[in-house]
């Protein structure tokens, strides 16, 4: 009988075909059931490709197992081209895989590397937005209550809920802006609704910088959207300017020595030990970078030295001559090489949907001790207290601070954890 075009064999086969059949078998030929087998075989591993390999998400595996059976599915399905014997053995093989206890191929993926956190903060909500060094943005400090500074608490909200892209018609986040904020005071944006206020969102807005580390945001209703999701507030809380407020972190470090002036590396880790120079935060009494604002016009590496010698030095109370001197001091520390170890958002109780921190931390490492050893420590500002402090997983900081010490332990091949374990990943 004749061929269907583009279709597969009749299901007769005229007595000439089947002797062609079984004489091509015995000459080294593929008979219909090898050809069967192997057609199960190739479907099989065209399966495997479009369920685990493809680059296309509704089609991949994602890591999860795969059925064998759904791969000799796929064989038996492919074989419907074959003649009726071939697709006989083929679905054969299918039906044996059925009965047969599961076997699965795994196909695992290479989870990403996540540095995210310095403590591995497992209760952090992720949000997929990325910061410029390629590191997941995450709500944990920024979602506290009370409020800093008040007895305001958040509207509750799941950690599903976090992200923008989740609709939620109900949610319902407290409205809150400190009398401090209200008040006007220089640093601070008036009110969205005021009149003569327009401020230029997402771009240098006069002396005021509203562009974000981060790239651009939504502005909705006039107002700008927290980038990384919702925070159970609205307004500014104690920020003073809508949108991203801008500060900067120096992180100034040395290596710990003993009384020979030797490097005094951990017992466990043997990696040597650095310290850096903290301070206690009057506003709530955890330990923190002695960083602060950029004000407007200013450049970031201005704002670096300054906060460090008001909040570490309290230059503020200083002399003109004990000024003179700390510059002095402090010209080698700051002209030097530094590293830029982060820019972007900022895990802060401040936080709300409509104001949030940014920042970009810089260390400034003292290699040989020379320069720091003899600077004097002074707490300032709105620090309480301030002290070198030895490095390790177990410092509890303020918002984010403790993952960019972090970095830069790993930077610098600083000892940080005594049972490091498995890497955190998302």
């Amino acid at each position: 009988m004749s061929r269907r075009a583009g279709g597969s064999p009749d299901w007769w086969r005229s007595p000439n075909e089947r002797r062609a059949c079984k004489e091509g078998c015995w000459r080294g030929q593929p008979g219909p059931v090898m050809r069967g087998l192997v057609w199960s075989g190739l479907g099989a591993c065209w399966g495997l490709e479009r369920m685990c390999l493809s680059p296309y998400p509704a089609l991949r595996s994602r890591g999860r197992p795969v059925p064998l059976s759904m791969l000799l599915l796929a064989g038996a399905l492919r074989a419907g081209s074959l003649p009726c014997v071939s697709r006989a053995v083929a679905v054969f093989t299918f039906a044996v895989a059925l009965s047969a206890p599961p076997a699965w191929c795994v196909l695992q993926r290479r989870p990403p590397h996540s540095n995210l956190s310095a403590n591995c903060w497992s209760h952090l909500y992720a949000v997929n937005m990325l910061n410029s060094y390629n590191v997941k943005l995450y709500h944990s400090k920024a979602l506290t209550s009370p409020y800093p500074g008040s007895h305001v608490e958040r509207s509750q909200v799941p950690a599903n809920k976090v992200g923008w892209l989740t609709e939620w018609k109900d949610y319902n986040p407290v409205e809150y802006t400190a009398k401090s904020v209200l008040a006007g005071p220089s640093w601070a944006d008036p009110q969205i609704n005021d009149k003569g206020f327009s401020p230029k969102f997402n771009e240098r807005d006069g002396e005021v910088e509203r562009k974000s580390l981060n790239g651009t945001y939504v502005v909705e209703n006039g107002r700008p959207r927290n980038p990384v999701g919702r925070t159970g507030l609205t307004g500014r809380g104690l920020l003073g300017r809508w949108g991203p407020n801008h500060a900067a972190d120096p992180v100034v470090t040395r290596w710990k020595r003993d009384g020979s002036g030797n490097k005094v590396a951990h017992p466990v880790t043997g990696k040597n030990i650095l310290q850096f120079v903290a301070i206690k935060r009057r506003d709530c009494g955890e330990w923190a970078i002695p960083g602060g604002m950029v004000d407007p016009g200013e450049k970031i590496s201005a704002t670096l030295k300054r906060e460090f010698e008001e909040e570490a030095l309290n230059s503020l109370q200083k002399s003109p001559e004990e000024k003179a001197e700390l510059e002095k001091q402090l010209h080698k520390l700051f002209s030097q090489e530094h590293s830029v170890v982060y820019r972007g958002y900022v895990d802060d109780p401040r936080n709300t949907d409509n104001a949030w921190m940014e920042t970009e931390a810089v260390n400034y490492h003292d290699e040989t001790g020379e320069t720091l050893d003899n600077l004097p420590l002074e707490a300032g500002d709105d620090a309480g207290m301030v002290k070198w402090v030895d490095i390790s997983e177990k410092l509890k900081l303020y918002a984010s601070h403790s993952y960019f010490i972090k970095l830069v332990t790993e930077k610098r091949g600083a000892h940080w954890s005594e049972n490091p374990g498995p890497e955190c990943h998302e």
